[in-house]
């Protein structure tokens, strides 16, 4: 985690320096475009703001990530040199690598996504599908040989 927080602090020094810069750069080609009467004077106000909000976002991720660090106490895996790679290896949970039902559900939700987008009626056809998916991936080691 201490990786992470010194990225982000230099993430967040380096938009910090290009808000400056751009705000700068744009400052001095408004004023070299003056003699046009439609042109208002001073920083383009969207990317500069865009910019130092986006330093200040990287100041916050790694303020936040610097106190959980020292609160934590202990050190991740990752920046521990005698580490193994099977000690940041969590438990993720049981997946059945058999199963059809999450791309059957996968295909519904596109239907019924894709029925918000083009047309409302699609997506009357995508949510039984959804839904079917759904009852049968939740039920389906109720049933057939892996029954328990």
């Amino acid at each position: 985690m201490r990786i992470n927080v010194i990225l982000f602090w230099v993430l967040a020094g380096f938009f910090a320096l290009a808000t400056a810069v751009y705000g700068f750069w744009t400052s001095i080609d408004a004023s070299s475009r003056i003699a046009d009467s439609h042109v208002p004077v001073g920083p383009e106000w969207a990317g500069t703001i865009a910019l130092g909000l986006t330093a200040i976002l990287g100041a916050f991720i790694a303020f936040y990530l610097g106190r959980v660090r020292k609160e934590q106490g202990g050190e991740l895996p990752e920046d521990r040199l005698d580490a193994n790679i099977d000690d940041g290896d969590a438990e993720l949970g049981f997946f059945s690598p058999w199963s059809w039902w999450p791309i059957v559900l996968a295909a519904g939700a596109a239907l019924v996504f894709t029925g918000l987008a083009v047309g409302v009626w699609i997506s009357f056809i995508g949510v039984p599908i959804a839904l079917i998916a759904l009852v049968g991936w939740v039920y389906e080691y109720y049933r057939g040989n892996f029954a328990r």
